[in-house]
């Protein structure tokens, strides 16, 4: 399994959805996953989603809307470091250390 895999949130999604409901995995999900529920899943009569995220067809529409204040995505946000900060901002994010979930790079000044 690559150190990047998170298989508890499918399991998780699998475990906790309706019966007849639909599991959705957008974004990139790279790798292996074991002990995935398969008997959950079949018993349930799940359908399972899955697809790249469509960044560029909701981009502008989402950018607008924050920039109105109508939606905050702050709440996401763990780091804001500098460019040069990257590559450690990147391990941060990578192995999930301090619970990072986002980093946000901005110009040095």
């Amino acid at each position: 399994m690559l150190e990047s895999d998170r298989p508890i949130a499918l399991r998780e999604a699998i475990l906790a959805c309706r019966n007849g409901g639909v599991v959705s995995v957008p974004g990139v999900y790279a790798g292996f996953d074991d002990k995935i529920p398969v008997g959950a899943l079949m018993n349930k009569a799940l359908t399972i989603k899955t697809g790249q995220t469509h960044v560029q067809r909701y981009f502008s529409r989402l950018l607008e809307r924050i920039e109105n204040g109508d939606i905050d995505p702050s709440f996401v946000v763990m780091r804001r470091m500098t460019l040069d900060q990257a590559p450690k901002g990147y391990d941060l994010f990578l192995n999930k250390q301090d619970d990072c979930v986002k980093v946000v790079l901005k110009p040095q000044t």
